[in-house]
């Protein structure tokens, strides 16, 4: 090998040959090893230069497509937290695919099984049959760009890319469940008619089954367990990831939506101390890792995942921001959602919202047409940071699923904790100059109960997971209106309906950037399963035949009326301040009409919010929400008795009783405006 300059971290082909270069502070000599397709290893090279901890070459002659993984000769000494083993094949962290199969085998671990790591028995079986092998690939043409779309226009949808079209009946059964799947004209054309405009993809980096669910024969269905954060799932394509990659997202954009990655960039699939070595624990584990003070054989778990990535390391820093270039640049995302982002802004001593990775991401200029946001929490010390991220990020807010939850089932003491979230949560993200669409709401996501299972069951039913019902949340703020599950009782089933749609109503219709769950306007149901992380069968999977057609056209046409307000267009929040044409810009108000005061707020179980826009299209839109068992009568002639509403939408039947007065129904919502332009 040959080549003293140094080339960018991974595989570069160039005229001739290919550069290699990998990172390792610790190693003593690294070796470059080929492989053909069938797994035999057909070459073997020292990387001669060492620059700065950067290990590089040039081979001559190699192309694309060559196999090949690093063996690192270096000192073993666990309890220090040096893990070098050459009898270990190690996966380039900056690949951009991977093949070959990946497969649990005591080769994988760089210590004798049986011993205890910190005993320093190094493992001399070899891994190189059951890691896979790292690929050179070629510059290719990059994705398409997508809309951009303003956050005030946003509204997410997440979903499993697998789960999605498992069961889709127009996808073609070799397509289910992989990257082409979502390229499907049927499915892109209901996406569109939905009204959303970004796709939120759970984790489709590499990554790999824990090895109890790989004992037990089942499979991590969400993709939280990730092991290279430049290559696209193998199992997610027929034979060539980055290119169907490419072609799910051109498809996507040329349906006009945007598509966001949840991205996991918090730890790592090679676990605790008692894990595999895969990649970058045998390359420099304390370069990529936090390792514990007081014992370098044990990890900082704030991740509550054995590990935990050390974002004061120089090197993570760049991996992350590589990727996130890489993501952007070449396979064209447009956003993505940081799972346990608070480990993105921690120190030794604990998170800091001016830690340098945050500022290097917000700042970095590939990325300053992206969508940040953050998942604001993590399992450790202080890792509850929700409203702590800089401007520019948006966050995930689960005060608003919990308040959403708990008003409308009727828990008592909820209606200010409730209003402060329709408001936008400017409690939350307004101090650091951040608008509400920073707030990102949601009544479900992934983790917990989908929309139907949050008013068909009071527990959750967990057993198929194998953890003995224990794993999952316990406070799901969920009801199941008189019987546990599935309901042929007619009342019960249109009271679940209903109080479905209420939720939507005020996550669609209020301040904030919604969030969808893929198949809540379905019906779609876990049968109570509220931690589905690796139920990859039909309990996790969307079924799109027992669906509520009829649930669906409410879900379109709420998503319309959201894309048609002038009053939720605004970027900045509504303190009350009064407008021109008379109207405060956001108003609370009792049911008949006057302003609610501090005791209202105590325990209202009817609320009216108004929102006035004063663009030349001048607009009021009301909310007349009522979570209590009982009919209530709502008075808005205070507003102007002589003033024309209309009726945009209603969860339940409502009637008016006089100008500008409604009986609205018991757990009901109603949507009224007044000026701007027709629906």
């Amino acid at each position: 090998m040959s080549g003293a300059a140094v080339p960018p971290l991974g595989a570069m082909v160039a005229d001739g040959g290919v550069y290699f270069a990998v990172y390792s502070a610790v190693a003593e000599r690294i070796e470059l090893c080929l492989f053909d397709s069938s797994g035999r290893q057909t070459g073997q090279h020292e990387l001669p230069h060492n620059n700065n901890s950067v290990w590089h070459g040039f081979l001559p002659g190699c192309k694309a497509g060559q196999r090949y993984g690093y063996r690192v000769h270096g000192p073993y000494a666990p309890a220090d937290g040096l893990r070098c083993n050459p009898n270990k094949l190690l996966l380039d962290p900056y690949c951009r695919q991977i093949d070959g199969e990946f497969r649990w085998d005591d080769s994988l671990f760089d210590y004798v099984i049986g011993s205890n790591p910190a005993e320093g028995q190094a493992s001399q079986l070899d891994s190189s049959n059951h890691v896979g092998f790292s690929v050179v690939t070629a510059a290719g043409a990059p994705a398409s760009r997508g809309p951009r779309t303003a956050w005030r226009d946003t509204v997410l949808y997440e979903l499993n890319l697998r789960g999605y079209t498992m069961r889709h009946p127009a996808v073609a059964e070799a397509d289910r469940g992989r990257m082409r799947g979502l390229c499907n004209a049927e499915v892109l054309q209901y996406l569109r008619a939905l009204g959303i405009s970004a796709i939120e993809l759970l984790p489709v980096q590499y990554f790999i089954d824990e090895q109890f669910l790989s004992e037990q024969g089942r499979r991590n269905y969400w993709g939280y367990n990730t092991l290279n954060f430049f290559t696209p799932a193998s199992r997610y394509a027929s034979n060539n990831p980055r290119g169907e990659f490419i072609e799910m997202v051109n498809a996507i954009h040329d349906a006009g939506l945007e598509v966001i990655l949840d991205v996991v960039y918090n730890h790592t699939a090679e676990g605790d101390q008692f894990g595999p070595s895969l990649s970058f624990r045998g390359l420099d584990n304390a370069a990529y890792y936090r390792l514990a003070p007081d014992s370098a054989l044990h990890y900082i778990n704030d991740t509550g995942c054995g590990n935990t990535i050390d974002a004061d390391s120089g090197v993570v820093q760049d991996l992350i921001i590589d990727s996130l270039r890489y993501w952007t640049d070449e396979m064209g995302v447009d956003g993505f959602r940081f799972d346990l982002a608070t480990v993105l802004a921690r120190h030794a001593d604990g998170f800091n919202p001016e830690h340098p990775l945050l500022g290097r991401i917000s700042a970095d200029p590939a990325l300053q047409h992206c969508k940040l946001f953050a998942e604001p929490w993590d399992p450790g010390p202080g890792g509850y940071q929700l409203g702590q991220f800089p401007v520019g990020w948006a966050e995930w807010n689960d005060r608003y699923r919990d308040a959403a939850r708990q008003w409308w089932r009727g828990d008592a003491e909820q209606s200010g904790e409730f209003g402060r979230r329709l408001h936008g949560s400017s409690d939350i993200f307004e101090h650091s100059g951040r608008g509400p669409a920073s707030s990102i709401n949601f009544v479900s996501s992934h983790d917990g109960f989908t929309l139907l299972d949050t008013v068909s069951y009071k527990h959750r039913h967990n057993k198929a997971n194998g953890e003995n019902n224990r794993d999952g949340h316990r406070h799901n703020y969920s009801a199941n209106y008189g019987s546990e599950g599935p309901t042929d009782d007619p009342a019960r089933k249109e009271l679940r309906r209903k109080q479905r749609l209420n939720m939507l109503v005020t996550l669609l219709l209020a301040p904030g950037t919604p969030m969808l769950l893929a198949g809540d306007e379905l019906g779609n149901t876990q049968h109570g399963n509220n931690n589905a992380y690796a139920q990859d069968n039909e309990t996790g999977w969307l079924s799109w035949s027992d669906n509520e057609h009829s649930l669906l056209e409410d879900v379109r046409a709420l998503i319309a009326l959201r894309k048609s307000s002038v009053a939720l267009k605004r970027d900045t929040y509504r303190h009350g301040e009064p407008g021109a044409h008379g109207f405060a810009d956001i108003s609370w108000l009792t049911a008949d009409g006057q302003p609610l005061d501090a005791a209202d707020w105590h325990n209202c179980q009817t609320l009216v919010l108004l929102l006035s826009d004063e663009t030349p299209a001048f607009e009021l839109q009301a909310l007349l929400l009522n979570s209590s068992r009982d009919a209530v009568t709502v008075s808005l002639q205070s507003l102007g008795a002589d003033r024309l509403w209309r009726i945009c939408y209603a969860t339940a039947e409502v009637n008016a009783t006089a100008p500008a007065i409604w009986r609205v129904a018991a757990h009901s919502a109603v949507c009224l405006r007044s000026g701007g332009e027709s629906p």
